[in-house]
C-alpha cells in the first residue's frame, strides 16, 4: 500500500469519526468537535493530494490554510452561540432546546 492510499485512508478515517461524533453528541461541544474532525480530515486530504500527486503543493497548502481558517471562524461563532444559549436556557444540550416555548 502506498503512502497515498494510506494518508487518504488516514483522512477517510478522520472524516468517519467525525460524523460518528457529530451524530451521537447531544451537546453542542461535542458536536463542534466533530465538526472540527471532519474539517482537519478535508484538510488532511487536500495537502496530501496536492504533495503526493503532480498537482500544485503551493496550491494544495493555500487550500488547506482555507479549510483551517474555515474552521477557526465555525468555531468561534459556535462557541459564541453557545454561550449564549447556556445565558438563555441554563443548558447546553440539544434535546432541551430544541423544543419552542408557546
Amino acid at each position: 500500500m502506498n503512502l497515498f492510499i494510506m494518508y487518504q485512508l488516514v483522512a477517510l478515517g478522520m472524516l468517519g469519526l467525525g460524523l460518528y461524533g457529530m451524530l451521537l453528541r447531544r451537546r453542542l461541544i461535542g458536536m463542534l468537535i466533530g465538526v472540527e474532525l471532519m474539517l482537519n480530515g478535508a484538510g488532511l486530504s487536500i495537502v496530501t493530494t496536492a504533495q503526493l500527486t503532480p498537482a500544485s503543493a503551493q496550491l494544495g497548502q493555500l487550500g488547506t490554510l482555507l479549510v483551517m481558517g474555515l474552521a477557526a471562524a465555525e468555531a468561534t461563532l459556535v462557541l459564541a452561540i453557545v454561550i449564549v444559549i447556556y445565558r438563555r436556557f441554563n443548558t447546553i444540550e440539544e434535546q432541551k432546546i430544541s423544543t419552542l416555548k408557546g
